[in-house]
């Protein structure tokens, strides 16, 4: 194929961290208006090099052209004068500033105030991105404050900003992430419209049954190397997991039938307000045995996170009682919880789970760096807390530059919740929460992390997963709570239930 058929061609390119090498040595060409997806694990080298096409990073070797022309990118405002835009995994937003602010940004429309003084022209900058929302499906209140809108509406925005400036190759960083499955259905419909309108698209990704859905044409990564450009109508996910990992990967889990031990969680009549003094939770009791896997389902945002937090003690009910191993802790702190027997992997895990200024040995142990051998006489010893880091990395095979001393910041979503899952569990506590456990995870790393979950059970831990992913809750349960407004409508053996029951509880069809 002639090179005019690529709108974008990068040649060999390198890209050098310290103690990594993120990307080795890759050549790839994508077609005007097509949907093109960089596929490979976390930390496999994806959004280093759509970071290099953006401007973000420099290349320490190789070429970029775009529309054939030889190019050097220095800056993001460099590759938006190319028409390129890029929607990062973590949104770029001002919190505090309306959607229309946060859009202009930068590029502020001025008008003259009486005819003399210069001031930005609001309203008509508003207008315009009311009318481009329209056109592209995208709809939403320009006035509106960042803080005052979902995750789904943010994301909406940040394709807005891409379009108001006139980008025409538009590049999606792990864009499904933070969604629910009706907001990933909504988002590539717009994908699919943006395609049709003559953009070109770039999707960062490890979830193949999007690409299967959406995607042109494939380019695996994997530890920085490309492995294979794949027309993706012509190839099965089983074919790309394989590719992707390097290893022959297993869709399904080894479950052993369960054997119940004593209830290591009880709650009573839970209810929880939140800020506005709504009840999000309403009176919610259920137990959790040792040796049980109990997995509340729902449909984002009905209650499932904050009866999470209140048994963690991030908040406070308003009623109930919470009861671990038969002691009351609803009024304990969060480290009598933890010391009790109390591991929780959060939803949010920049937010909750991990301080990202701290290196990963000290995340890694932040739970019980006041013990020994961690420390002794008021005194840290840091060569234990290397060593068990260096184990849980090996383990958990958690990507990190410089081991232990890695930046926590600097590593990739996926392997900063795998650092997190590591931690948790490694405190070998009764009662493991979690929350979205693989959400942003590749599939080699969700076998893993499935498999953990399903070996803790074996163990005789207690297990609460609260899980967006209906298919995971149905492969991992042995006790369904399904929940909707803030009620658990049904509790029920996982096995009495099918995938379509559960579904209509969720919608609130059936209760």
């Amino acid at each position: 194929m002639n090179d005019d058929a690529y709108i974008v061609e990068m040649r060999h390119i390198t890209k050098r961290f310290p103690g990594v090498l993120a990307n080795d040595d890759i050549s790839v060409g994508i077609k005007r208006g097509e949907i093109f997806a960089f596929l490979g694990e976390n930390g496999a080298g994806k959004s280093t090099l759509m970071s290099i096409l953006f401007g973000m990073y420099e290349s320490d070797e190789g070429e970029i052209f775009v529309r054939g022309q030889k190019v050097s990118l220095s800056s993001s405002n460099e590759a938006a004068a190319l028409n390129i835009g890029m929607v990062h995994q973590h949104f770029k937003l001002v919190s505090n500033y309306t959607i229309t602010e946060n859009i202009i940004l930068g590029i502020e429309p001025v008008k003259k105030s009486f005819g003399l003084f210069p001031a930005v022209d609001i309203k008509t900058a508003s207008r315009k991105i009311k009318e481009l929302s329209r056109s592209y499906g995208l709809e939403v209140d320009p006035a509106m404050r960042i803080d005052q809108v979902n995750v789904s509406t943010q994301q909406r925005v940040e394709i807005l900003k891409m379009l108001y400036r006139d980008a025409e190759i538009l590049i999606f960083d792990e864009p499904t992430a933070v969604l629910t499955p009706q907001e990933i259905e909504f988002l590539l419909g717009i994908m699919r419209g943006l395609r049709d309108k003559g953009k070109t698209i770039i999707l960062i990704t490890h979830k193949l049954e999007e690409i299967k859905q959406i995607a042109d044409r494939c380019a695996i990564l994997r530890r920085g190397k490309l492995v294979k450009v794949l027309n993706v109508a012509d190839t099965s996910t089983q074919e790309m997991a394989n590719l992707m990992v390097g290893r022959d990967v297993s869709f399904t889990r080894n479950k052993k039938p369960p054997r119940f031990r004593d209830r290591v969680l009880e709650v009573e009549g839970l209810t929880v307000r939140n800020e506005g003094h709504f009840e999000v939770v309403k009176d919610v009791s259920f137990s959790v045995r040792g040796g049980e896997i109990f997995a509340i389902a729902g449909v984002s945002g009905n209650g499932q996170i904050e009866i999470a937090d209140a048994i963690a003690g991030l908040v406070k009910p308003s009623r109930g009682t919470i009861r671990l191993k038969g002691k009351d802790i609803t009024s304990r702190s969060i480290r009598e919880r933890i010391e009790r027997g109390l591991s929780y992997i959060p939803e949010d895990r920049q937010k909750y789970g991990l301080i990202l200024d701290f290196t990963l040995q000290d995340n890694l142990a932040i739970k019980r760096y006041y013990f020994p051998p961690f420390s002794g006489g008021g005194v840290l010893n840091d060569e234990r807390f290397k060593d068990f880091a260096d184990s849980l990395i090996l383990r958990y095979d958690i990507r990190s530059g410089q081991a232990g001393k890695t930046s926590t910041r600097s590593m990739s979503g996926g392997n900063q919740q795998k650092a997190i899952v590591a931690r948790e569990i490694s405190l070998d506590s009764d009662l493991l929460i979690f929350v979205q456990p693989t959400r942003g995870l590749d599939i080699g790393a969700i076998e893993n992390i499935q498999t953990q979950i399903l070996e803790e059970r074996d163990k005789g831990k207690a297990v609460l997963l609260i899980s967006l992913e209906l298919d995971e809750v149905m492969s991992l349960a042995d006790t369904i709570g399904v929940i909707y407004n803030g009620r658990l409508l049904n509790i029920a053996p996982a096995d009495t239930l099918s995938t379509k029951e559960v579904g209509a509880y969720m919608m609130g069809v059936k209760g």
